[in-house]
């Protein structure tokens, strides 16, 4: 029997939880939010939560508690080709295709940008993502060592740094809440709610619980329920801390708008509140937030991503895959941060329902004794609305990417779906999708050395 695990060991773990999840969204989105939903801002900040916070949480909780190593063992539930399909998917999204180069591009558009000439960005871009990713791979090449980083040395000094400019913003308030805009006059917790999957969290905590699971195995914490247990109280810490600084930082933005006026993204709505404390000095002290939030989640990611195709792929070594994905992370953060934020929201609407119904059922599994009809059921039919409200966003933002088919099922779909014009139109399809798999006895779930 372990001894009993000491506080500080489940704080430490919690830390470096947090400090792999908050990263450049986690900063930029909430605090746009703020500023947009103004008035709205509780009903706006309790639907971000949920998916930032709730969500990422359950996500944590389905690794830890279903006994799980990671995200590729969850997802082979529904089937192995689905497990290592929509494994790679995810770990493609939150890793060099999209969150990783953001880590890059976002401090660079916040932090040093606005004192360029437009003319040189494309090149110090260039040079300040290469410089970026040389200290990333550095961090990240012995993933042993990623909770002292993370946990013991980035995340305190970024929490540090940005202590600084909340406590201000709450001494000196710049405002009152302006008025909400667009769809947050309307629909003020569903907006919210989607926003929240711009944050990727839910995603990510489905790729951090291998990575998780080994710094608790690293402190010598080896038995099932002593992970299961560590796992939930190292996220409980993580995630509370989340919802502190979260709320914090939305209120900054809805406090805003009457001191610095609209901005188009959150980044420069952050440099605008820190020049309007600081002055100049706002601008170093926000570049040194923002460097240090996006460096520790970049570190994060690209070593869950390592670890996840080094056993996907055990014949090219984990320190290859760092130096792999630091220079396609780095090819691709020289797009540009508009584009990439541009592409990755088609592919979230995709991901992100098939990701909440994965840990919903992977959290409630004892109910239904983990049949695999359950688990291939009510994907298959999530999959169906997901796709469309993929190609939804698409269109969204390239309207020559309309496809006739795909238009008259969305059409379909907003006419007998429920709630599927609030974006939750998956909801009812995968919860028939678990009745219906229930009843299918050809696709119960056996156990099997293989399985367990």
């Amino acid at each position: 029997m372990q001894s009993k695990i000491p506080f500080s060991t489940y704080a430490i773990i919690g830390t470096m939880l947090f400090g792999m999840y908050f990263g450049a969204g986690n900063l930029i989105f909430p605090i746009q939010l703020g500023q947009m939903a103004g008035t709205q801002f509780w009903p706006a900040l309790i639907g971000f939560l949920i998916t930032t916070i709730g969500l990422p949480f359950m996500g944590i909780l389905a690794i830890g508690l279903s006994g799980s190593n990671g995200l590729r063992e969850l997802a082979d539930r529904v089937h192995p080709v689905f497990g290592i399909i929509f494994s790679m998917m995810l770990y493609l999204t939150i890793g060099p295709f999209f969150a990783i180069p953001r880590t890059a591009t976002v401090p660079f558009e916040v932090g040093f940008s606005p004192f360029i000439n437009p003319d040189q960005a494309s090149l110090l871009l260039g040079v300040f993502s290469f410089l970026f990713f040389v200290i990333v791979y550095y961090f990240s090449r012995n993933p042993a060592k990623i909770m002292d980083y993370i946990g013991k040395y980035l995340t305190p000094a970024f929490l540090l740094f940005l202590f600084i400019l909340i406590v201000v913003t709450i001494i000196k308030p710049m405002g009152s809440f302006g008025s909400p805009v667009g769809d947050y006059s309307r629909f003020a917790f569903m907006t919210g709610f989607k926003e929240g999957y711009n944050t990727m969290d839910a995603l990510a905590s489905l790729a951090f619980g291998i990575v998780v699971i080994n710094a608790i195995k690293g402190q010598g914490i080896t038995e099932t329920k002593a992970i299961a247990k560590a796992t939930w109280k190292s996220g409980v810490f993580a995630m509370g801390l989340m919802t502190l600084i979260y709320g914090l930082i939305t209120y900054m933005g809805a406090s805003s708008v009457s001191a610095v006026g609209k901005f188009e993204n959150g980044g420069q709505i952050f440099a605008a509140v820190a020049q309007n404390y600081f002055g100049p000095f706002g601008a170093v002290l926000l570049a040194v937030i923002i460097v240090l939030a996006c460096l520790k989640t970049s570190i994060g990611l690209i070593t869950s991503c390592s670890e996840f195709f080094h056993e996907v792929f055990p014949k090219v070594s984990y320190k290859t895959f760092v130096l792999f994905l630091c220079l396609v992370s780095f090819a691709i953060a020289n797009f540009g941060l508009t584009n990439i934020i541009q592409f990755a929201v088609p592919v979230l609407m995709f991901l992100y329902p098939l990701a909440i119904v994965l840990i919903v059922l992977g959290l409630i599994s004892p109910l239904f004794g983990n049949r695999k009809g359950v688990y291939a059921m009510s994907m298959l039919l999530t999959f169906f609305v997901c796709v469309v409200d993929g190609y939804n966003a698409l269109t969204g933002s390239l309207p020559e990417a309309t496809i006739t088919l795909f238009e008259t099922v969305s059409a379909f779909y907003l006419d007998y779906l429920p709630l599927y014009s609030m974006g939750l139109g998956w909801t009812l399809p995968a919860l028939a999708g678990a009745v219906i798999g229930g009843f299918l006895p050809n696709l119960k779930h056996h156990s099997t050395a293989e399985e367990q």
